[in-house]
């Protein structure tokens, strides 16, 4: 028997002072039987430093055509392609041709660094990628925010996100390792 998916559902409010982006999301996510809380998490942080009214979770893991996330265009053009972890250079190659832009987000101890020191010189002809690491101490803070009901926020202003639920919020570390923010 198949394992299934675990439905969660959250309801994200974003107050994204850079960008002048406020907005609260009902979100359906799905967590893959082979994913970690930890990851469906940071999916949740990517949508929220992301937000846009047309910005959806994909079929994500179920699917190696898809990234994570994605905002589409009226005419379905693919606006913004947003994946978690760390892509072949064939992959980013595809997403950056398909995309008008493209985030990864990096995350983990040790692997990340390993997979940009082998990147960092094959990227530098894509103009419209941007590569985000999410500092693990800050991954480590996402898991226990999870819940089958989920109410998070956001908060983002010059630079610095705070996320978390109504009780906590935590400081979120991240580092641009390539590429300009495509909203700051």
């Amino acid at each position: 028997m198949a394992l299934t998916a675990t439905i969660y559902k959250a309801e994200l409010t974003v107050s994204d002072m850079d960008r002048d982006y406020y907005a609260t999301h009902n979100l359906t996510v799905a967590l893959h039987p082979s994913e970690t809380e930890s990851r469906m998490m940071l999916r949740l942080l990517a949508f929220a430093l992301n937000a846009h009214e047309d910005l959806a979770f994909t079929r994500g893991l179920s699917s190696t055509d898809e990234p994570d996330l994605w905002q589409r265009n009226p005419d379905d053009t693919l606006e913004h392609w947003i994946e978690l972890g760390m892509p072949d250079e064939k992959r980013l190659r595809k997403a950056c041709g398909l995309a008008r832009q493209v985030t990864i987000y990096t995350y983990g101890p040790r692997a990340p660094q390993v997979w940009w020191d082998t990147m960092k010189n094959k990227v530098t002809r894509f103009s419209n990628l941007h590569i985000v690491h999410v500092d693990p101490d800050s991954e480590a803070t996402l898991a226990p925010l999870m819940q089958r009901t989920m109410q998070l926020q956001c908060m983002i202003q010059d630079g610095q996100i705070w996320f978390g639920s109504t009780e906590q919020s935590m400081e979120m570390g991240l580092t641009t390792w390539f590429g300009v923010s495509p909203h700051h």
